[in-house]
């Protein structure tokens, strides 16, 4: 049975962090009265953390906006998807570490108002960036509507990122991006890829002009560009996806033919990975499905 997930993807301008909660309840509403059937919205990195410094005074003002996980900014931020009643992925904040770590964190809260989900950036974009990396990948489970991994702008160009989202029993990948650079013209090659090559649904969502370069973009799990946002401008990318068809990708193969996800059988040796110090098992390979994600 159809599984539809109608999402929105928010391409905005990132807001100043000193008043950035005081405005973001509105900007959501506006898109809510827009599109009214949304069950997903979803912002660029850094959203709520806009600051306007370089070098050692960016890092300063990134630190003088980070929070610990659990702070006001994250109740604030609950209490608005409970009152909407949908699921909001509010980009990505500058989280406070337990230790003084500066990370950047993608958050997902439920309708509820509960944090559902959070994720810290793998790969920082180095030397540019100053977040400490986090350790883990990370998938959310969104009640009656399905599972969500985490990447976060340059993760992107990491392939075991969503390669292990996509064996966590991802079915869409969220992509909050921040990126200011000209390089958007690969990512948008990437986004697509990791789709192709992992039969995912991936939504990847960038910071507006004048301070990004837009381009937003969601991609089926066959690769087909389903929604864009061109150029630097804002906008709302509205879309209801069929979460339904990753099962049937994976099943009749891509364009009919190609199934990756059925490539080992238990009877196939494992595979080395000596840059990983690791194998590839065959029996480990599929990706988790129901309980056992």
């Amino acid at each position: 049975m159809p599984r539809p997930l109608p999402i929105a993807l928010v391409q905005a301008p990132p807001r100043p962090a000193g008043r950035a909660l005081a405005e973001y309840a509105g900007e959501v509403e506006t898109v809510l009265r827009r599109f009214p059937e949304t069950r997903l919205a979803a912002f660029p990195e850094l959203h709520l953390c806009g600051v306007d410094g370089e070098g050692d005074d960016r890092t300063e003002q990134l630190r003088a906006a980070a929070q610990p996980l659990h702070g006001p900014r994250t109740k604030q931020l609950g209490e608005l998807a409970g009152d909407l009643g949908i699921w909001l992925a509010p980009g990505t904040v500058c989280e406070e570490g337990d230790h003084g770590e500066l990370f950047n964190t993608a958050l997902v809260f439920s309708p509820r108002g509960e944090l559902a989900g959070w994720y810290r950036k793998v790969f920082p974009w180095r030397p540019h960036e100053p977040y400490d990396p986090g350790t883990e990948f990370v998938v959310a489970d969104l009640a009656d509507a399905g599972r969500v991994g985490f990447s976060i702008c340059y993760d992107a160009w990491f392939p075991e990122v969503t390669r292990h989202l996509a064996w966590m029993g991802a079915e869409v990948v969220l992509n909050p991006v921040q990126t200011t650079t000209p390089d958007r013209v690969q990512e948008l090659v990437l986004a697509r890829a990791n789709a192709i090559v992992n039969q995912v649904f991936v939504a990847s969502v960038n910071t507006a002009g004048p301070f990004g370069m837009g381009d937003s973009l969601l991609v089926g799990p066959e690769g087909d560009v389903l929604g864009a946002l061109p150029g630097p401008g804002e906008g709302v990318l509205a879309h209801t996806i069929d979460l339904d068809e990753v099962a049937r990708v994976r099943r009749e193969g891509t364009a009919g033919t190609n199934r990756m996800w059925e490539q080992f059988t238990p009877a196939d040796a494992p595979l080395p990975l000596p840059l990983y110090q690791g194998r590839i098992d065959p029996d480990r390979w599929r990706p988790r499905e129901g309980d056992d994600r």
